[in-house]
């Protein structure tokens, strides 16, 4: 047997449980690589809080489609393809708002309130990533997480809708976002572990 025909023959044979474990780590590596983006156009100016209000809906979004193809413990081929074309789709959008004509003011206090955060979300979905990589959550565990990402992602969205987070706005976005923080400890902490 030659060496192609010995690897695609590997490949064949532990493909179902590879793509498995690989799907949601670069699934949540994406999601940490587009709101770093987020984050960066609203740190250069290149997005209105508006706009990256628009994002972080966009991004809502698939982080409830992660939960959802998560919650059985596998991710299906289907579901992966949903998952990267969602994605793609987001990341087109993020690259076109970028270079729009619409420019933002870096230094005004909505902006560095949906800055601060977008930074805390990036910090969270970094937590589930390693998470994931460690062992210490196991699918449907990342998959309830995902969900309360969605959800204080959600949040941001809402509040920057109107192109302005005021400090009440933020602190209705913060509550979220450490009632998702006490979560991700929590489930990485427990005895469950991935096999």
């Amino acid at each position: 047997m030659n060496r192609t025909t010995l690897i695609t023959c590997l490949l064949l044979a532990t493909g179902g449980t590879a793509f498995a474990q690989a799907t949601p780590a670069t699934s949540a590596q994406r999601d940490v690589n587009q709101a770093q983006r987020i984050e960066q156009g609203l740190k250069s100016g290149e997005l209105t809080t508006r706009e990256a209000a628009q994002l972080q809906h966009q991004e809502a979004h698939i982080d409830r489609m992660q939960a959802n193809a998560l919650k059985d413990g596998t991710v299906t081929a289907g579901e992966k393809a949903k998952l990267n074309a969602a994605q793609n789709k987001a990341s087109r959008n993020i690259h076109a708002q970028k270079h729009d004509a619409q420019t933002g003011n870096p230094n005004s206090a909505s902006s560095k309130r949906m800055q601060a955060d977008v930074q805390r979300s990036i910090n969270q979905e970094k937590r589930i990533q390693s998470g994931m990589q460690s062992g210490e959550l196991t699918n449907r565990e990342a998959a309830r997480l995902e969900r309360g990402q969605a959800r204080a992602t959600h949040a941001q969205a809402v509040a920057g809708r109107d192109g302005h987070v005021g400090a009440t706005e933020q602190a209705g976005v913060r509550h979220v976002q450490n009632h998702q923080s006490r979560r991700i400890y929590r489930q990485k902490h427990d005895a469950q572990t991935k096999h």
